[in-house]
């Protein structure tokens, strides 16, 4: 039977670079999100964010930042990493996809053309604006750079986009269409009009006076999300093929479900999310009692940690929960993959990264929810994506 297994992972997200300074980030307690300091910034009601420090770029090549947006030089250099962590495996080019959700795509490329042709007319816009924009660019491009010819997927599917990314991958390698398959998501839309559109929805916190700490996943004070950058990038490969070239093995990616709420176009709908988690849990033949941690969407909106609080205990899983966008913000298409960092961390190290700023826990989340660094002897993580639109998806991981 074929397995899929994650031998390496790439990240570029506000707590660091590598995926190695995220983890420590994250495992430290350390915090990504402060004030908006652009100007643009000034008359929105949002003035906080979780930014990705742009000496990112200095990774890239003068031409590719030229021809690509934000989101896919992010994915570029996450997607190297990713590669050159799993040490470049050695895989026909027909035997090698690709996979990277996004929500949004290239928003800051059609927002920076608009406003050149505004400004200059038709001769001002970039002739390289369509492919930029396009939210197919990051797997595209990465495509390109590794030479994958096996798919280059792009599910679109908002905050869940990244977590089926990674189903994507594994359900081709399970298939036996592919042994290799980089997957991951990514966002870069910390913008005037993004963060308009989401105040205007009443999604983000407004929190201006404290913004470090407006991302408060589970508090009872939360009162919004906070947009939030990055990418993150695993490699899975067919589980003989790892073993076989002697590559290091992570952990596994044993289960995998995408379902659809039908229920509203931005509330999520707890029954579902319940139904979502449990064909993971079977998909990876373990019970709920087998979780040792979970890494939750929780996004810090009032409706929304509280649907999955009660999903997680109708399904009767009881493990300890981490939610790590009170340090990173909210990634949206990139939220999955960077949970997945973060569960193979815990796994890995023995300790489950803290829940930043909830110190006074919603009494109607009955959730173990951890707070500060804890000890773990995880074996079995559960990690939850939920997005606008119904999307919902859940990954199983385990240890090895």
């Amino acid at each position: 039977m074929r397995r899929a297994v994650i031998t390496g992972i790439g990240a570029v997200t506000p707590l660091g670079l590598t995926a190695t300074e995220t983890w420590t980030g994250l495992r430290d307690g350390a915090n990504g999100v402060s004030a908006l300091k652009e100007p643009w910034a000034e008359g929105l009601p949002v003035h906080v964010a979780a930014r990705v420090d742009d000496v990112f770029a200095d990774a890239l090549q003068v031409r590719e930042v030229r021809r690509t947006d934000r989101v896919a030089q992010l994915t570029l250099v996450a997607g190297r990493a990713a590669w050159a962590d799993a040490g470049s495996p050695d895989v026909e080019p027909e035997r090698l996809g690709v996979a990277v959700g996004t929500a949004n795509g290239g928003y800051g490329t059609t927002l920076a053309q608009h406003t050149l042709l505004d400004e200059r007319g038709q001769r001002g816009v970039s002739p390289h604006a369509v492919t930029m924009v396009m939210a197919n660019s990051p797997a595209a491009w990465l495509s390109i750079d590794l030479g994958a010819k096996a798919g280059a997927r792009a599910p679109v599917t908002a905050c869940a986009a990244g977590s089926e990314a990674i189903g994507m991958g594994r359900q081709a390698i399970l298939a036996d269409e592919a042994d290799v398959y980089v997957c991951g998501g990514v966002e870069a839309s910390v913008l005037d009009l993004v963060i308009a559109a989401f105040s205007r929805a009443r999604a983000m916190s407004s929190r201006t006076d404290d913004p470090e700490t407006a991302s408060r996943p589970f508090d009872a004070t939360r009162d919004g999300f906070v947009m939030g950058e990055g990418s993150a990038m695993v490699v899975l490969e067919e589980e003989s093929h790892a073993r076989a070239r002697g590559a290091t093995i992570l952990g596994a990616v044993e289960g995998f479900s995408l379902t659809s709420d039908a229920h509203d176009i931005v509330g999520g709908e707890p029954v579902n999310q319940a139904r979502t988690i449990g064909l993971a849990l079977r998909s990876a033949q373990v019970t709920p009692s087998d979780v040792g941690l979970v890494h939750a969407h929780a996004t810090s909106t009032p409706a929304g940690d509280l649907n999955e609080a009660r999903a997680l205990r109708s399904v009767g899983v009881a493990a300890p929960v981490t939610a790590t966008k009170g340090a990173t913000g909210h990634l949206l298409g990139g939220s999955g993959p960077l949970g997945v960092l973060a569960a193979l961390g815990a796994m890995r190290d023995g300790v489950v990264p803290p829940t930043l700023h909830t110190t006074r826990l919603d009494p109607e989340v009955d959730l173990d929810v951890v707070t500060a660094p804890r000890a773990t002897t995880a074996e079995v993580a559960l990690v939850d994506a939920f997005g606008f639109g119904g999307h919902s998806a859940a990954l199983v991981l385990t240890r090895s």
